[in-house]
């Protein structure tokens, strides 16, 4: 029985790979996702407009517009005359934030009296904006130590794990995740499907295998698919754009694959309720988006509402992107990644346990 179980395996690895549509299907979406996502997905802001009404004309406010000027993060600065000039900037979106320094502004720097700098950011493109004017604030702080031995206030940040806020190696472990998602998804889900449009899901029914072993020949490919471009991802982070890896390879491959099996578990109950290809495909588009915006990746659990928070509990995605940063980044042991490897364990248990109830169906 075992070695019908490898020869099906065989069988499906050669249907997946011996087309060319096939291949390209699992090696294109992974070159051009690792080469863009890292540069594309950023929330970093670089390269924008800055606007300055000048009130004030003192050394403080040019000092402060010209490190501003000097920052990556605003490459071009445009001078206004009016606060309706200023107005009509952010409402035609010529500029991503303005800054209106007051008439006494460098007067009261040197009186050590608070001065007057208002920020008006473009509320329609509010998280670029937000993190724009952190950039004000910490260039504007760095002014007022230089100058007068403090800041606006006294906190000190550490950014532990990713010091200089690399947004790399907040994308590319994540991207591990979903790229991986992806593949095994499309490869499991449309298998079953691809034998009905073939005419030789039959031919199935009636060989030797039981259906157990039918749906273990369909789920061992697509954990095959998830940790080779998991690997692949892996590999290019961390020796092509150097995020660092800090964990153990073991773990790793350990995690794909019980990743890996989790998602064979819904790609087989997707594929066990699709009839066609084309529904498999649906299926699959219909699972990856919610699971991927409900993972964390996106924005944190915790931010949701509690609705939300407790479907994210059976998101085999929201367990596995923090298991990849802690590996990544933070050199998570066993003990660590263990509270989240069982719940992908327990999640794959289930769905497999129901596409092979919902597939015995079938066969009866």
């Amino acid at each position: 029985m075992l070695q019908r179980l490898v020869r099906l395996i065989i069988k499906e690895l050669q249907a997946l790979l011996g087309s060319t549509q096939g291949r390209v299907m699992l090696i294109l979406p992974v070159l051009l996702q690792t080469l863009l996502f890292p540069f594309a997905a950023t929330m970093e802001v670089k390269n924008s407009t800055l606007l300055v009404f000048n009130q004030d004309g003192g050394v403080a406010s040019h000092e402060i517009i010209q490190r501003l000027s000097r920052t990556p993060s605003f490459t071009t600065v445009i001078l206004a005359r009016s606060q309706a000039e200023m107005a009509a900037a952010i409402v035609n979106q010529r500029a991503l934030l303005a800054l209106n320094f007051g008439p006494t502004f460098s007067r009261d720097l040197e009186a050590r009296q608070p001065a007057a700098l208002q920020v008006v950011m473009d509320g329609r493109r509010s998280n670029s904006a937000q993190i724009a004017a952190s950039y004000v604030g910490e260039v504007v702080d760095g002014y007022l130590r230089d100058c007068y031995g403090h800041g606006a206030a006294g906190l000190v940040v550490r950014n532990l794990y990713n010091p200089n806020l690399e947004f790399k190696w907040h994308v590319l472990p994540s991207l591990v995740a979903i790229i991986t998602t992806i593949g095994c998804l499309m490869v499991t889900a449309m298998s079953v499907a691809r034998e009905r449009e073939e005419g030789t899901f039959e031919q199935l029914l009636v060989s030797p295998l039981t259906p157990a072993y039918v749906m273990a020949g369909k789920a061992v490919p697509g954990m095959l698919v998830a940790m080779g471009q998991g690997g692949f991802i892996a590999l290019v982070a961390r020796w092509a754009y150097g995020v660092p890896f800090t964990g153990s390879v073991l773990l790793l491959l350990l995690s794909m694959m019980c990743y890996g099996l989790a998602l064979a578990g819904v790609g087989l109950f997707i594929s066990s309720l699709c009839s066609t290809q084309q529904q498999a495909f649906l299926g699959v588009f219909a699972f990856t988006s919610p699971a991927v915006i409900l993972s964390g990746y996106v924005a944190p659990i915790e931010n949701m509402p509690l609705l939300f928070q407790w479907i994210t509990q059976v998101n085999p995605l929201s367990y596995f992107v923090p298991i990849l940063k802690g590996l990544f980044l933070k050199s998570d042991s066993w003990q660590d990644i263990w509270p989240r490897l069982w719940p992908m364990l327990a999640i794959a248990a289930f769905n497999l346990t129901l596409a092979l109830g919902m597939f015995r169906r079938q066969t009866d």
